[in-house]
């Protein structure tokens, strides 16, 4: 029978244990944030999964699906700072999407940097969304501006704007 020398735990613990911190890491549930895992958009999206699911597809009446109408937003600027606030400040009230209606309840995500939010975005855009061709990827320092920017705004105005840019979509 072999023995771990004292002080030293087996590699399959050791495993566990980093699985775990990086978990809780990229939760925001210790407060710690090692840089590697701060820019990994997939594993800050696994948060976000809880209520949209893994493939972004969400739960028909509750939480809307990402794809299309990330797309249709990622490509103007009023729609990526639609996109930035929702992470930013969370949304509450009436949404529409794909045409079917929501009522939404998300929460902040306040324990994401702007590196963080720029990394879940970008996640978003390119493995769920699928945005493709002449899409421009999601910067710190444009979720900088935006959260200078708007500062004020509420999860319900948030949740307004999205009414307001499906409007102008229809509109054109």
């Amino acid at each position: 029978m072999r023995h771990a020398m004292p002080g030293r735990q087996h590699p399959t613990v050791q495993r566990r244990l980093r699985s775990a911190f990086a978990t809780l890491c990229a939760l925001g549930m210790l407060g710690v944030a090692p840089a590697s895992l701060a820019v990994d958009g997939s594993v800050l999206f696994q948060h976000c999964s809880a209520c949209h699911l893994p493939t972004g597809a969400g739960v028909p009446g509750t939480y809307p699906p990402l794809a299309a109408d990330f797309r249709a937003q990622a490509v103007t600027p009023e729609g990526r700072r639609y996109l930035t606030l929702v992470v930013l400040k969370g949304a509450i009230g009436a949404l529409t999407v794909d045409g079917k209606p929501y009522f939404a309840v998300m929460p902040a995500q306040s324990q994401l940097d702007d590196e963080g939010i720029a990394a879940v975005l970008n996640h978003v855009a390119t493995d769920i969304a699928k945005v493709g061709e002449g899409f421009v990827p999601f910067t710190p320092a444009d979720v900088a501006a935006v959260r200078a920017a708007d500062f004020g705004l509420s999860a319900q105005q948030v949740a307004q704007l999205h009414a307001t840019l499906v409007e102008k979509r229809i509109d054109k």
